[in-house]
């Protein structure tokens, strides 16, 4: 289906297309190929996987038991991925390593960070990337290099996020302040600060949307924020049910029409932004959902807890043909 084609009936009618389950322990986080049908994950059993979405099917399993795997995102290329580690960060130092799936290599490390990295994001116009730490530090990189290119010292637990042009950046910092740098000029400071008002919680969660105009926070006090990222002005706003282990991720729609969240009560919900008003919920099957994602090429979302769910449109819904069965869930 069109991504164009979301609206609400549309999302109401999704249901789970495919599960998987053969691994142990909890999804760190995932990402989607920008351009081609991929997913790659980060898991507790220090495993990356790589999925086919077109077809719901394992690709790859790699194992990396000497840095475990924690924070994982996709580089431009298809078949390689930016992954931190959760091990011996004070011995080697080897926080973040370059892997190429296509043969279960670490084309290159990055050292640095001295703590757990917290955010990753790769730029979506060149080969920089950005790595937010608990060592109260934001990183920028290059693929090509294996020195640090640029840092900046800041309180609090470091997110980052670009927009999608590339052109700017933010950085979350204690007391619910975001930062936004010019990607140029970083080294100039930030050149505005949004507060969302009222909350001081810790910030979670940094997206822009695919237009560039709203960014999406989750916070620590189990709210959903959408501003205009032009002003900061709140747009809307969301209370989830609390879940004191499982920091909750929201996500964009790719037509910008709605958000999409994980809740301390296990469910799902969608919200129209401009509406202001919940769409859709949904039992996740899943538990408390630890990532959410949407797929940038098709009508599709992904939740994970221990257990990595598709979630795809019933188009027996659509139809109102209520004879037929919803999507098949194939336990892989």
């Amino acid at each position: 289906m069109s991504l164009t084609a979301l609206d609400d009936d549309t999302l109401r009618s999704f249901a789970i297309g495919a599960v998987f389950s053969d691994f142990d322990g909890k999804i760190n986080s995932l990402d989607f190929h920008r351009t081609q049908d991929l997913l790659i994950t980060a898991i507790d059993d220090d495993s990356v996987r790589l999925y086919d979405t077109a077809n719901a099917k394992l690709l790859k399993t790699t194992y990396h038991k000497k840095h475990g795997a924690d924070r994982i995102c996709f580089t431009h290329h298809p078949n390689s991925a930016i992954c931190s580690s959760k091990y011996n960060l004070n011995t080697v130092g080897e926080s973040l390593r370059y892997l190429s799936m296509y043969d279960n290599r670490i084309l290159r490390y990055f050292k640095g960070h001295s703590d757990r990295i917290v955010s990753l994001c790769m730029s979506p116009i060149n080969d920089s990337f950005m790595s937010g730490s608990l060592d109260h530090s934001v990183r920028i990189w290059d693929l090509r290099v294996n020195a640090c290119q640029g840092i900046l010292h800041l309180r609090g637990k470091p997110i980052v996020a670009y927009d999608q042009q590339g052109l700017v950046f933010a950085v979350s910092m204690e007391g619910g302040a975001v930062k936004l740098f010019d990607s140029r000029s970083y080294d100039k400071g930030p050149f505005d600060t949004f507060l969302v008002g009222g909350d001081t919680a810790e910030v979670c969660d940094i997206k822009f949307s695919n237009d560039g105009r709203s960014m999406l926070l989750t916070t620590k006090s189990n709210y959903v924020y959408v501003l205009d990222a032009y002003n900061g002005e709140k747009r809307c706003a969301f209370s989830l049910e609390s879940s004191a282990n499982t920091p909750m991720e929201a996500v964009f729609t790719p037509d910008c029409q709605y958000i999409l969240s994980g809740s301390g009560d296990g469910n799902l919900h969608a919200w129209h932004i401009q509406k202001g008003q919940e769409v859709a919920r949904w039992n996740s099957e899943i538990g408390v959902a630890s990532c959410l994602k949407w797929a940038p090429r098709r009508a599709m979302f992904v939740a994970a807890s221990t257990v990595l769910a598709f979630w795809i449109p019933d188009y027996s819904k659509l139809s109102g043909n209520e004879t037929l069965k919803h999507p098949k869930v194939a336990a892989k």
